[in-house]
């Protein structure tokens, strides 16, 4: 498959990576699924409300899982879909091209 013939493939690709913390939301849901607060504690250096955008972007993309437990209180836990642990592997596999390459 030649590049010219599929230009949107990779553009879709982009445009899940277009949220700014997506590969950092992405590479700590990898390790184990974790709630929200787990996540802002984990990730000190992303605000609340950009941690809540970056979520449901990658929701919305099929890449997070968002399981709602009813309990007191209600508990929200996030995890990678099928989707998102293969496409975390593709950007492993990008990570070390460009420590080889960068």
């Amino acid at each position: 498959m030649e590049y010219e013939d599929k230009p949107e493939a990779i553009c879709t690709v982009l445009q899940i990576l277009n949220s700014k913390w997506g590969y950092r939301l992405i590479a700590e849901l990898a390790s184990s699924p974790r709630r929200f607060n787990q996540l802002n504690k984990d990730l000190p250096m992303i605000s609340t409300q950009s941690l809540t955008n970056a979520l449901r972007h990658l929701e919305q993309h099929g890449m997070v899982l968002r399981e709602v437990t009813p309990s007191v209180p209600i508990t929200v836990e996030y995890s990678l879909t099928p989707k998102g642990e293969e496409f975390f592997q593709a950007l492993k596999q990008m990570e070390q091209w460009a420590e080889r390459w960068a």
